[in-house]
């Protein structure tokens, strides 16, 4: 590294500070600006120590680099902004509103030569990394099976959005184990997705429940509620944010022709030295060097701020790009669409300017 990444952060929510934080205490970033339109929630980031400005135009005119973390109606305006001054971007996810402003965002950002990531940050944790390597000892993947279930508190939902439509889990909380998907296994064909609103009535879901089929012939299943108290989630699972419960449980399994593997303990189920894997014969459970041990210290947001300020440099790094965040846009919006209409999805079957609406 040369020098620091001068770089900006457009939203000063919960979100944007956290990534606006690392950025901050990272020697490899200098932190020129948290835009922030609304002057109190300004002024508290102000007082917290962090520069700020009110719009991109009051951003420091050294700033070659941007973390777009605004409401996702906005991504694709506040993106677009961005690339017209010349900032490689890290967009959070999703990347945009629908599939046909994430094509549009990222022809935009080729034709001007910038790069363009998206903040999918479970491919940076360490555990991801790991269970990765570790999936050949399965032989070939046939199923995948997971689970995401975290009530979430009551005065979540005072924040009106947040039980109209969009609001919630398929919008809000899949997105994230679908790219984990689509990382480990591959491309989605297609969803079928049910959903219900069982706990909480009105129409925005609290539980859903999916199938999926990716393009290599493996069958995936999935579960998801934010209205279902259990210790079964990536975040409980890993402890990956500080401000969630933690567990240490299995919260996927992935399958194959030779043996399966659970996510995060890495603990493989495979034949003893020299049977074979059928069912005939006990599989043997051998808990692998990425098991999990305790609850992880390890930030996948700051690795994934050192890969963005990495991939600038011109090195090879294991980071979201926009096409990939743009896969996972689609499967997310095919699982809300499938939902909806109660029917199976092909993922190129997700209208251009459909936005889950």
């Amino acid at each position: 590294m040369s020098r620091a990444l001068p770089l900006c952060v457009i939203g000063g929510g919960l979100v944007g500070l956290r990534h606006a934080r690392i950025a901050h205490s990272s020697p490899a970033v200098d932190l020129t600006a948290v835009v922030e339109v609304d002057p109190v929630r300004r002024e508290e980031i102000a007082a917290s120590g962090l520069p700020v400005a009110a719009d991109m135009a009051g951003v420091p005119a050294r700033t070659e680099a941007a973390v777009i973390a605004v409401p996702t109606r906005d991504h694709f305006a506040c993106s677009l902004e961005a690339i017209s001054k010349s900032w490689a971007l890290l967009v959070e996810k999703p990347i945009a509103g629908t599939v046909g402003e994430a094509d549009r965002l990222i022809g935009v950002a080729e034709e001007a030569g910038l790069p363009l990531f998206t903040g999918h940050h479970r491919r940076c944790h360490r555990l991801i990394a790991g269970f990765k390597k570790r999936l050949p000892s399965i032989g070939l993947p046939v199923a995948v099976q997971g689970l995401w279930s975290l009530r979430k508190h009551d005065d979540y939902f005072d924040i009106p959005w947040r039980m109209r439509s969009g609001g919630g889990p398929l919008m809000i909380n899949l997105s994230h184990d679908l790219e984990m998907l689509i990382y480990l296994l591959g491309p989605i064909a297609s969803v079928d997705a049910r959903s219900a609103c069982i706990a909480r009535g009105g129409s925005m879901e609290d539980t859903a429940a999916l199938i999926m089929a990716f393009e290599c012939g493996a069958l995936g299943s999935y579960l998801l509620s934010d209205a279902g108290a259990s210790p079964w989630s990536f975040e409980s699972a890993t402890g990956e944010n500080p401000t969630l419960g933690y567990s240490g449980e299995d919260c996927m399994v992935v399958i194959g022709d030779r043996g399966a593997l659970g996510f995060p303990s890495g603990v493989l189920w495979e034949a003893a030295a020299g049977e074979s894997p059928d069912w005939r014969n006990s599989l043997v459970r051998d808990r692998g060097r990425s098991a999990m041990t305790g609850r992880s210290d390890f930030d996948p947001l700051a690795e994934q701020i050192s890969r963005f300020v990495r991939a600038l440099e011109g090195q090879e790094v294991d980071l979201c790009s926009g096409a990939q965040g743009r896969d996972a846009l689609a499967a997310t919006l095919a699982c809300v669409l499938s939902a909806q209409q109660g029917r199976t999805i092909a993922l190129t079957g997700v209208p251009p300017h459909y936005d889950g609406s």
